[in-house]
C-alpha cells in the first residue's frame, strides 16, 4: 500500500475549530480539517501555507507543528502532519467549492472522516472534555 504525506490544519478562533467538508467527487465525502498533499521538496509548513492559500484564501502567519498520525484508507496509507494555526491574514473564501463550519467540541457536523478521530480526542482532552467516538457518524 502506498503512503501519501498530507498536511492538516487545526485552525482555532475564539474557542472554535474550523471544519471543512470535502468536495463532491473526492474519494470520500465527509467533514475534516483543511489541508492537502505535500508536493515534492516541500516542508510541512510550506505545504500547509500553499494548501490554505489555494483552499481557503488565507495566508497563515504561524504554523505550530503538533502531531503526526497515520490512517489506512482503502486506497492508501495516509500520514497526516497536524499543525495548529491561531493567526492568519485574509478573509476565508471556499475556493474549491467546499463548505466550512466553525465548531465547538464535540463537532456537530457529520460524518467526520475517520482520520480525524484521534485529533478530536486529543483536542477534547486538552480542553478537559469527554470524548466519545460514537457521536461521529463514520
Amino acid at each position: 500500500m502506498k503512503t501519501i504525506e498530507v498536511v492538516a490544519a487545526i485552525i482555532e478562533h475564539e474557542g472554535r475549530i474550523l471544519a471543512t467538508q470535502r468536495g463532491y467527487g473526492d474519494f470520500k465525502d465527509g467533514w475534516e480539517f483543511p489541508g492537502g498533499k505535500l508536493e515534492a521538496g516541500e516542508t510541512v509548513e510550506q505545504a500547509l501555507r500553499r494548501e490554505l492559500q489555494e483552499e481557503l484564501g488565507i495566508t497563515i502567519t504561524n504554523c505550530l507543528p503538533w502531531k503526526v498520525t497515520e490512517h489506512a484508507y482503502s486506497h492508501a496509507l495516509v500520514r497526516l502532519h497536524w499543525c495548529k494555526i491561531t493567526q492568519w491574514e485574509g478573509e476565508f473564501a471556499m475556493l474549491e467549492g467546499q463548505q466550512m463550519a466553525w465548531q465547538q467540541l464535540p463537532l456537530q457536523v457529520q460524518p467526520v472522516l475517520e482520520g480525524s478521530l484521534p485529533v478530536l480526542q486529543w483536542l477534547s482532552e486538552e480542553r478537559g472534555l469527554p470524548f466519545d467516538a460514537s457521536v461521529y457518524a463514520v
